[in-house]
């Protein structure tokens, strides 16, 4: 999450002299790490005025288009630059500047001769003043006075915080989250930017004509609240101001209406959608895709839907795919003179659904996903709606809400165990303090306390959540060290004691440990000519390639794989092994379940879980290709051999101290002559082998390769 220090000074009184460094320090101390510093403006030197365009002379006797513009800069007389950019026109407001003027890398601005004219400054982009990496033009700005300071109005000088967010603080993902913890670690002031607009009231023009909403599927969304507006002016320019805070936090300006849902997202943490209200057919209402089967969503890329991803939609069609992406459909464009606003509480897990399954990460889906504070619904929509009200002279039709009321959450803690967890005596005024920063309401004045839970931390639950709190607020550096002390007895188990035999049992004999992906294609398993259960294999809804889609049943066709590779990297004699999990169909399976991450899933929920999954067991298995021992002048080499891969079996079945019976068997995919099962106490354990010529040429490895 980046962070301007301009914007987070309006929410919280920082000390005139504190540095950036100091904020930085400060961060770090309450749990959040600063990624980067980034000082804008701190090498620029005016003078950076706004000039208008006066006219154009385009000079087409050079090999690439380049223009001579005539500009006024408010010093009463044309002055006439260079610029091969081609996206202005006259009257437009640009960036220009004047000679004496230096730009970032030290590079000073002059008159000059240049494609036989006289260059007096530079019309400048965005990656030319340091603010932004783009350059494909310069910059056109929507408003400024004529001559005026481009520095002051572009508000250049600042500095920029890249903090990384753990997922389990999703309130931090924006401009009001991090005010907070930076003002709970200073112990300085916060001004809630919510409140200041819980206290700002919209008078609805006709609450009749406003755009409805319900909630279909319970499981999606808890809480949705829609605000209409109209007689939106749409052509209207994002503010300057806007466009310069939305850019710091590292978006792009599309258009106002966008903007403004962005900006209202980064400031409060909360996303938001604008629809197009007249393309909206019965209302909105939250619901899983079921009949519906594409959206073309806002990149315009047409998606294939699955029954089960949650989308908002009207009548006739889907609308968005619900806390991701908005429909192409009802995208707000310059001809829109009617919106309406969303902002929702969805389910992360039915967002990360979403997200994963199509391969698409958003700004709101990164924050949904993380979970949003649910009383933002109403606020966040009434700040959007306010905003295009003041800069799109938009009209406030009225709202819709649909779901449960917001319940307050109340915890016990107690003084002395919260001291217990964390090592350290802790006094009720440390706790109450502590807890205070952080948003909580706290009641009582004995040792145990009655805590109201901000609605933007469904993590704190249980004591060790608010002992962690407190820990991190008061700093983990007053808390005494402690030696850990060792459980007596304790020991490893024995499924461990047998990985550790089997696996030293291997890297004696010169093999080399790999670890290869769980995931294996429906070619490969028919090409080594696996049945049964190596053959019913589960596709994953979301898998990480469409060429490896299904979980494996054997350990075999991840090792050829790697086994290719590593010949085709110039690697000639290979011994290779993997001890890892494989995963065989069960009689009877129940449809996956997703746990809710605010909170521990009940012990059915656990059971429901255990029994959606396939059995899954652990294996070995290895492979063996090329030459066992190098010619010499002592004598000839050897090269591996199938009985080579039953040692190996043999070796490793005699490590675990076990008996076995050895014998004959024709098994897909060794060579049917040359592979052997083998048993203990009656049951097959393992097989070993010549892997078959067939499958050998198909996958381009060498001839005799076993395993």
């Amino acid at each position: 999450m980046k962070l301007p220090l301009s914007w987070v000074k309006e929410f919280v009184n920082l000390p005139a002299k504190i540095t950036a460094e100091q904020i930085s320090q400060a961060f770090t101390r309450v749990g959040f790490e600063v990624e980067s510093i980034e000082y804008q403006g701190q090498d620029l030197k005016g003078p950076l005025v706004v000039g208008k365009v006066l006219s154009i002379e385009e000079l087409t006797e050079h090999k690439k288009p380049i223009r001579y513009v005539g500009l006024d800069v408010g010093s009463g007389k044309k002055r006439f630059v260079i610029c091969g950019a081609r996206n202005f026109k006259v009257n437009d407001l640009v960036v220009v500047a004047i000679p004496g003027a230096v730009l970032p890398g030290n590079f000073v601005i002059s008159s000059r001769q240049t494609y036989g004219k006289l260059s007096d400054g530079m019309i400048c982009s965005a990656k030319e003043l340091g603010i932004s990496e783009e350059h494909a033009g310069i910059i056109v700005l929507p408003e400024g006075k004529i001559g005026s300071d481009v520095i002051k109005l572009l508000e250049i000088t600042d500095v920029i915080f890249d903090i990384a967010v753990n997922p389990d603080r999703g309130y931090a993902m924006s401009i009001r989250g991090l005010a907070r913890e930076l003002a709970g670690s200073l112990k300085c002031k916060f001004i809630d930017p919510a409140e200041l607009v819980k206290n700002s009231k919209l008078k609805s023009l006709n609450s009749a004509k406003a755009i409805t909403v319900k909630i279909e599927d319970k499981t999606g969304a808890d809480q949705i609240f829609i605000r209409t507006v109209e007689n939106v002016n749409a052509k209207r320019q994002t503010p300057i101001w806007m466009q310069r805070r939305i850019e710091k936090c590292g978006m792009r300006s599309i258009s106002l209406a966008v903007d403004i849902t962005n900006y209202v997202m980064l400031e409060l943490g909360q996303p938001l959608h604008a629809f197009d209200a007249a393309v909206i057919n019965g209302g909105l209402k939250v619901s899983r895709a079921n009949k519906f089967t594409k959206l073309t969503t806002l990149d315009k890329v047409e998606r294939k839907l699955q029954p089960d991803n949650l989308v908002i939609c009207d009548s006739n069609s889907v609308l968005a795919l619900a806390g991701t992406m908005g429909g192409l459909a009802s995208e707000v464009t310059h001809e829109t003179k009617r919106i309406a606003l969303e902002a929702a509480h969805f389910n992360p897990s039915s967002v990360a659904k979403n997200s994963r399954f199509h391969k698409l990460s958003s700004e709101a889906s990164r924050r949904i996903e993380r979970n949003t504070d649910p009383a933002l619904t109403e606020i966040a929509s009434g700040r959007a709606a306010a905003l295009l009200i003041e800069l799109a002279d938009a009209k406030y039709v009225g709202s819709s809400s649909a779901g449960i009321a917001i319940k307050k959450r109340k915890v016990k803690i107690s003084i002395e165990s919260i001291s217990k967890l964390i090592g350290k005596s802790y006094s009720i005024k440390q706790v109450r303090d502590a807890l205070l920063l952080i948003g909580c309401k706290v009641m009582g004045k004995g040792a145990v306390l009655n805590i109201e839970v901000p609605t933007w931390r469904p993590d704190l639950e249980s004591s060790a959540d608010f002992a962690e709190e407190i820990a991190r607020l008061t700093g983990y550096e007053v808390i005494p060290l402690t030696l850990p002390v060792g459980k007596a007895g304790a020991k490893l188990s024995d499924m461990q004691i047998r990985r550790r035999q089997v696996a030293t049992s291997l890297a004696n004999q010169g093999f080399t440990e790999v670890i290869n992906y769980p995931f294996v294609s429906q070619e490969l398993i028919d090409l080594l000519g696996f049945t049964g259960d190596r053959a019913k294999s589960f596709r994953l809804l979301n898998p990480m390639s469409e060429d490896a889609p299904l979980l494996r049943t054997h350990l075999i066709p991840g090792l050829l794989t790697t086994l290719g590779r590593n010949l085709s990297r110039g690697a000639k004699d290979l011994a290779i092994f993997e001890i890892g999990t494989v995963f065989r169909n069960t009689a009877k399976t129940i449809k996956g379940q997703s746990p809710e991450t605010n909170k521990r899933p009940s012990a059915k929920t656990i059971e429901e879980i255990f029994a959606s999954v396939p059995k899954q067991m652990l294996f070995v298995a290895g492979v063996v290709s090329g030459e066992k021992l190098k010619s010499t002048w002592q004598g000839e080499g050897s090269k591996f051999d199938w009985s080579d891969a039953v040692s190996k079996v043999i070796e490793i079945i005699t490590a675990t101290g076990n008996n076995f019976e050895i014998a004959n068997c024709e098994l897909a995919p060794w060579h049917p002559g040359r592979c052997a099962e083998f048993k203990v106490d009656g049951k097959v354990v393992a097989h070993a082998g010549e892997i078959h010529p067939r499958v050998l040429a198909e996958l381009n490895l060498p001839e005799r390769s076993c395993t």
